[in-house]
């Protein structure tokens, strides 16, 4: 276990480097988005790595380390190419950001340091669950570990399938300023982020071992990304600057559709 913990410090000494270049990116260009694609890269490349590094003799399947990490790269190549296209292709600024800027000013920048060098901590905490997926005391390859792979791949598929309909909506030159309700976003205002926390689901799945205590903290991970998109940097700002944006329109579509959990939408 100590180890382990030497690798998630290891992710945070990281992670503060690359979200420190980071900064000066989206300074540069201008665009507090690029923010999230240096976060989703830096942090599929630290924790894939870190998966990937011997222990010694460690118990369980040498293999799962493998696994572990491709599902991370996987996760990390999705999401970030799909940030990164849609930041560098789109000529407005994502609207947290936007509404970050025009409410803090001057102080902007100064500001963005700290909410970009918080989330290097965010990485190493989540470096947890992966970790102790790869490194679960238990031999071969066992009905945890295909469960676990089947969470995670019908969570990014859900999560593709609803950045795919938003993508399509906002190619639309007919749906400008209009505040898209088809598909999974008829189900939820944000099913995108229900997928993504759903996706670290897979790594307690496959790491829980009742004769090892130590492995509970592998829950750490789908918690941590729960609370983050739904009650800090995910949900509340996109809904504020949702409302701001769209007004009555978006406070129709707020009475009508489940904030984050999928479920049908009320009758109008």
């Amino acid at each position: 276990m100590i180890s382990i913990l030497l690798l998630a410090l290891g992710v945070l000494a990281a992670m503060l480097v690359i979200m420190g270049v980071g900064w000066f990116v989206q300074r540069a260009a201008h665009n507090g988005g690029w923010t999230d694609v240096f976060w989703t890269f830096g942090t599929g490349a630290t924790l894939s790595a870190a998966a990937l590094i011997p222990l010694g003799a460690e118990p369980g399947f040498p293999w799962r380390r493998v696994f572990v990490a491709a599902m991370v790269v996987i996760w990390s190549l999705r999401l970030g190419l799909y940030i990164a296209r849609r930041v560098a292709k789109s000529p407005e600024e994502d609207a947290r950001y936007a509404a970050f800027r025009r409410d803090w000013g001057a102080d902007f920048q100064k500001r963005m340091v700290g909410l970009m060098l918080v989330q290097a901590p965010v990485s190493a905490l989540l470096s947890l669950s992966p970790l102790l997926a790869a490194r679960t005391p238990r031999a071969g390859i066992g009905v945890q570990d295909v469960v676990g792979v089947i969470i995670f791949a019908g969570a990014l598929w859900g999560e593709g399938i609803a950045d795919g309909q938003m993508h399509a909506f906002r190619a639309n030159p007919a749906n400008r300023g209009k505040v898209c309700d088809t598909g999974l976003w008829s189900w939820s205002r944000h099913p995108n982020y229900f997928f993504e926390a759903a996706i670290w689901i897979a790594y307690p799945v496959i790491a829980l071992d009742l004769a090892h205590p130590f492995t509970w903290l592998s829950l750490i991970a789908p918690v941590i990304m729960f609370l983050t998109v739904r009650f800090a940097s995910g949900v509340p700002p996109l809904e504020e600057a949702m409302l701001k944006s769209r007004g009555d329109a978006y406070l129709a579509y707020q009475k009508r559709v489940s904030v984050f959990i999928p479920r049908p939408p009320k009758r109008a």
